[in-house]
């Protein structure tokens, strides 16, 4: 299985006024969302899920790659690491699962899957991790594929 966690792109500051789950991308970040979706749409697997946050700027971050995808309630702010592997079927679903999804959680989900224990990572925006499971002499194993950020596709 390939899980690719992708951060939503730079969004507006939140001003008090506007919830949290409204505010939308910058320009910047809908910049930022295109060069990633540009990169991912080279490498993703023909057999791929694309699960997504109820938040507007997952969303749109989603709508740059031009491909159908799910919302998913488990993926918002409030989600923890272990909900998001559960939704997204790790290590057992075959083919890749795309997560567009917020801090903290994906930064745990990292150190999860490669430290073996929840801490506080940082995932840039608009950055994705992809991560592969696979079994090798018997033993379960998590590859750690790419690491990609905006500033460098």
């Amino acid at each position: 299985m390939d899980l690719i966690l992708w951060r939503h792109a730079e969004a507006e500051e939140g001003d008090g006024t506007t919830p949290d789950h409204k505010r939308r991308l910058t320009a910047h970040g809908e910049a930022q969302a295109r060069q990633v979706a540009r990169w991912l749409r080279q490498y993703l697997p023909r057999k791929r899920k694309i699960l997504v946050s109820p938040a507007e700027r997952t969303q749109q971050t989603a709508h740059a790659l031009e491909l159908p995808y799910e919302i998913e309630a488990h993926l918002g702010t409030g989600g923890s690491a272990m909900d998001v592997l559960t939704v997204a079927g790790w290590p057992d679903r075959s083919g890749a699962v795309v997560i567009i999804g917020h801090q903290p959680t994906l930064g745990r989900i990292a150190a999860l899957l490669l430290g073996g224990e929840e801490a506080d990572w940082s995932v840039k925006k608009g950055g994705v991790w992809w991560f592969s499971s696979r079994v090798r002499n018997g033993e379960a194993q998590t590859v750690l594929r790419a690491v990609v950020n905006p500033d460098f596709v």
